[in-house]
């Protein structure tokens, strides 16, 4: 009897829904690989909520075009399909998508393939009854058997603790905290960083008619090669067996860490790191140099060593690698200083709950082959997964990895809680 009795409990438990967190396009290409595989799956969250109000006007897409589509279970889904339907010719590897059409084409995805996202925010996911309660901003909770972590990577952004004080008088601030880079015209910025996000968001600035200066680690500022042609294929043999394609552009390192995800995942944790680190290393678009060269001043080979407020403004010193010290007054200070995954900085996960997840040193989640984490039913995708399986899944091209991996993996479990039910 009592055996039947848990039967009764694993059979019940495996019917209950999986919860997607986040309804960007991890979450989102997530939902629609659950869905197709039969499992009852609930999403909350704005649909791409972060691109919208955490992505500044005017951006583009780092991404090509051709790698820059959402995953889907079926056909016609992909970027190219939605721009066919809007009547838009087709593009290749020399468009930059702006952010407004890729937002579009979120939604797009969203309303044909997920088109039950609760535009409701988690507030809370904790462990109960062998699964876990979601509790909404509604006040409901839900019970779920498996929940997947898709909250993106506001939660994630690296705030260099030298600006803690600025920050809090309003002096400074992470790119991600910003929408409208245009409110600051006619005022001085310092852009802190090398890569894609400082060296856009300064060329957003100048065009804005802010002043911005940017300071950067790196010796020089680095901006990647124009395709040579519209078409990877179109490549000579030559050059596509000396830099193979690959979602991440051409080179046998992006080529790796874009076609071997699972095998990254294996790679000791040290050389992960690296690869992490080095591999898409701080450089800008091809498209971005004419915008970025000779139009504003760059301090190359300088890193922050001071930082205050004077007189309702900022007083930064910056040091040359010599030793030298240049003394910069600004109006603010904007750190474009990336993102570093830590699930103590996820605030929908109940302590208790973060504290049972197995971590890297630095905080990142231990994952299985499936993106599963060591409490049992409690996945991650998106960028909180990048550590385990590469720089891929920092891009929307990573969904096609991790989107089918994760619903396989929800299934297998769902698969085994009916087995053990039936026993």
């Amino acid at each position: 009897m009592a055996q039947d009795s848990q039967g009764s409990r694993d059979s019940r438990h495996s019917r209950l829904p999986v919860v997607v967190v986040g309804a960007g396009p991890f979450g989102l290409a997530t939902a629609a690989w659950l869905g197709a595989g039969g499992t009852t799956t609930r999403v909350f969250g704005e649909p791409m909520e972060t691109w919208r109000t955490h992505m500044p006007d005017g951006m583009f897409l780092k991404s090509v075009p051709a790698a820059s589509s959402i995953s889907a279970p079926g056909d016609g889904h992909r970027f190219a399909d939605f721009r066919a339907e809007r009547g838009r010719p087709p593009v290749g590897d020399t468009y930059p998508i702006p952010v407004e059409e890729f937002i579009a084409y979120g939604h797009w995805f969203q309303k044909r393939l997920v088109p039950d996202v609760e535009r409701t925010a988690v507030r809370e996911v904790r462990r109960a009854d062998g699964g876990f309660a979601v509790s909404l901003d509604s006040g409901v909770d839900v019970a779920a058997r498996a929940v997947v972590v898709a909250t993106g990577l506001v939660a994630y952004a690296h705030r260099p603790a030298g600006l803690t004080p600025l920050a809090a008088a309003g002096l400074a601030s992470h790119t991600c905290d910003h929408q409208d880079l245009a409110a600051f015209a006619g005022r001085r910025v310092a852009v802190v960083g090398a890569g894609q996000s400082a060296l856009e968001s300064a060329a957003l600035l100048h065009e804005a008619g802010a002043e911005p200066v940017v300071i950067a680690r790196t010796r020089a500022l680095l901006f990647g090669d124009p395709p040579p042609t519209d078409r990877p294929a179109a490549r000579s043999w030559p050059d596509r067996l000396l830099k193979p394609g690959s979602a991440l552009g051409p080179g046998w390192s992006l080529f790796a860490v874009s076609r071997g995800p699972a095998a990254y995942r294996r790679l000791p944790r040290p050389v992960r790191a690296h690869f992490l680190r080095t591999v898409l290393g701080p450089s800008g678009a091809w498209w971005l140099r004419d915008r970025v060269d000779g139009r504003f001043p760059v301090l190359c080979a300088h890193r922050l060593v001071g930082a205050r407020q004077e007189d309702g403004a900022v007083r930064l010193e910056a040091e040359d690698t010599a030793g030298r010290r240049d003394v910069l007054r600004t109006d603010h200070v904007l750190a474009a200083t990336g993102y570093r995954v830590d699930v103590e900085r996820i605030p929908v996960l109940e302590p208790a709950l973060r504290a049972s997840v197995r971590t890297w040193p630095g905080g990142a989640p231990v994952l299985s082959a499936g993106c599963e984490s060591s409490v049992p039913g409690l996945y991650f995708t998106g960028l909180a997964a990048a550590p385990a399986f590469g720089p891929l899944l920092r891009f929307v091209h990573g969904t096609t990895f991790a989107a089918p991996r994760v619903a396989a993996s929800v299934a297998a479990s769902a698969a085994g809680a009916e087995e053990g039910g039936e026993r």
